[in-house]
């Protein structure tokens, strides 16, 4: 049978018959349509002319009893800023209930008792659902590496005649049934670029994210057929690696699972939230609301809550995580620190430098900044660019303005130590690293110190993390944002920062080096920056394991910089052992 057979079958089973317009409110079908659906089902032998179901074993019409469900509510809700952070977003309370608990209630309003939360980012949150619904909890380890695909694959043996529900949909009727007759997927009847639409033959299908598709919802039921085929794909999906950071929908779609019928609901009776707005628009006195991060803005601006308006998502930085606000007419950007950033920022020094350059006209506009939680407000300027480190115009006038800042000589109290930060990152590891070489590496990095503390220039305040991202043009001028790491050192490790981040070569390196100086620096001054090079380079690779072991990748980024350390302290060991003495 097709989509509209199977609809008119399920409602009628689920509601009785009544009238055809009756028919047509409930499954939201033309008259026209479900007229003639009517007269194909009834010539087929499927309803009788009294609009019954027939009786049937191994037919066209079969009716099956959810049996269980799974609940996934493993992940971090990034876009949730700035809630996200307190609670996951299962557990937001919504119009006075808690998210997953209206789910469990719906579910077992149905006679349906055999559920699986999948958990993961703060787990324990959810450990009193145990014994207060008697739920089963999943925990999946790696939540904060991989996307719902791993989520739902540790249930993979429980979604045969289940329901799939993501933790974060919150639905005004109750979507679940005591008997169902075909599996479906949940999308919402208006448009948007979601890339999922209904395809002619009533099937959802995939379609480019630029052509109009249907609000998804994700909410799934799956019949013991379906189950058992979604279960093999995605045991095949989750044995390679490129498919870390998929949705579960990816199997779904696969050409084995033969399709999946739609089940539409209007905009009102279910709503995904995902964001902060979200949450604002369906519960305007939820408490969730009044979140500290929110409670600081307002007391930062002597603001309500309620005149902090659109909150979104910034993209997610290396160090922090970031989010833009509306107050008053003005446009701000909210930082909050990052996982595990505690133990990498100086934030007492990140204060002592936003005061040295306070008035100085060359970085982000600070409206507060709270060493404490690792708060900052900025003011968000429009219309601005990064430096493209490609665009050799862009890089130069980077580089003169950076020389301009070092030639200041701005001071603050605190020191920051290339050598003691190397041997700080190393000692928050968990476990092993996995370069297999990188007791030589450190040794040979460490054998650099006598040539760097010999050849360095005096010590000024040097931004650490002066990278093409930091250096933003502005209708202003150039603008060098995010200190978070500057103190004392020399000047010209800001040069090597610039250089390992961007991925330069040597050659690349050379020419950054001719930008800055205004002429071709001589060949103990090259062999300096190339220390540190390999200095940063290592400090960068520590780093990187160090937030790779609490789930956190950077990808190539991480394998350069070793790259980094390994090379360039070759080739300045070479030089020291031949040339420098005599130079």
């Amino acid at each position: 049978m097709n989509y509209y057979e199977h609809l008119i079958i399920k409602t009628i089973l689920s509601d009785g018959y009544k009238s055809q317009r009756q028919l047509a409110s409930e499954t939201r079908l033309s008259l026209g349509l479900v007229n003639k659906t009517l007269n194909k089902l009834i010539a087929e032998g499927i309803l009788t002319k009294d609009m019954k179901v027939r009786p049937s074993d191994a037919d066209e019409v079969r009716c099956f009893t959810p049996e269980r469900a799974v609940i996934l509510a493993a992940g971090y809700g990034l876009r949730m800023v700035p809630i996200g952070s307190e609670v996951p977003k299962a557990l937001l309370k919504v119009r006075g209930e808690v998210l997953i608990e209206r789910q469990i209630r719906q579910l077992q309003e149905k006679g349906i008792e055999e559920i699986y939360v999948v958990v993961g980012y703060l787990k324990e949150m959810f450990e009193y659902l145990i014994d207060e619904f008697h739920v089963h909890l999943l925990y999946n380890k790696d939540y904060d590496k991989k996307n719902n695909l791993f989520s739902l694959g540790l249930a993979k043996d429980k979604i045969r005649n289940a329901y799939i529900i993501p933790g974060d949909v919150y639905t005004i009727t109750n979507p679940f049934s005591q008997k169902e007759t075909y599996s479906w997927y949940m999308l919402g009847e208006e448009e948007e670029g979601s890339g999922f639409r209904v395809s002619r033959s009533g099937t959802v299908k995939r379609v480019p994210l630029d052509q109009k598709g249907n609000r998804v919802l994700g909410i799934s039921y799956l019949t013991e057929e379906k189950g058992k085929l979604l279960a093999d794909c995605m045991e095949d999906l989750m044995k390679e690696d490129d498919w870390a950071h998929s949705f579960w929908e990816e199997a779904l779609f696969q050409k084995k699972m033969g399709g999946i019928f739609p089940k539409f609901v209007r905009k009102e009776e279910a709503v995904e939230i995902t964001t902060y707005m979200d949450l604002k628009s369906l519960d305007a006195e939820s408490d969730h609301l009044n979140s500290k991060v929110l409670q600081y803005i307002a007391e930062v601006f002597h603001a309500s809550i309620e005149e902090i308006q659109e909150i979104s998502l910034m993209k997610k930085g290396m160090t922090n995580r970031s989010f833009l606000f509306e107050l008053r007419g003005g446009r701000y950007i909210m930082r909050l620190p990052g996982e595990g950033t505690e133990h990498l920022i100086n934030r007492t020094g990140e204060y002592h430098t936003y005061k040295a350059i306070k008035g100085e006209g060359i970085s982000d506009q600070v409206v507060a900044i709270c060493p404490e939680k690792g708060y900052k407000i900025t003011k968000y300027w429009q219309d601005t660019r990064e430096c493209d480190p490609q665009n050799l115009q862009e890089v130069s006038s980077c580089m003169k303005y950076l020389r301009a800042f070092h030639e200041k000589k701005l001071t603050v109290p605190h020191t920051f130590d290339l050598f003691k930060s190397i041997d700080y990152y190393e000692s928050l590891w968990t476990r092993e690293t996995l370069f297999g070489d990188y007791g030589k590496v450190k040794e040979k990095v460490t054998a650099l110190k006598l040539f760097i503390e010999k050849e360095r220039g005096d010590f000024v305040l040097t931004h650490i993390d002066a990278v093409p991202d930091n250096f933003l043009f502005t209708e202003e001028g150039i603008r060098l944002i995010d200190w978070e790491y500057a103190g004392m050192q020399d000047p010209h490790v800001d040069l090597a920062m610039f250089a390992i981040y961007a991925l330069y070569d040597e050659q690349e390196f050379d020419h950054l080096m001719e930008a800055y100086f205004k002429t071709k620096p001589d060949r103990k001054t090259r062999m300096k920056l190339y220390a540190y090079v390999a200095v940063c380079g290592l400090l960068w690779s520590n780093w990187c394991e160090y937030k790779r072991m609490l789930g956190v990748e950077f990808g190539e980024y991480s394998l350069r910089q070793y790259r980094y350390a390994k090379e360039y302290s070759k080739i300045v060991l070479d030089y020291m052992e031949k040339d420098w003495e005599n130079e």
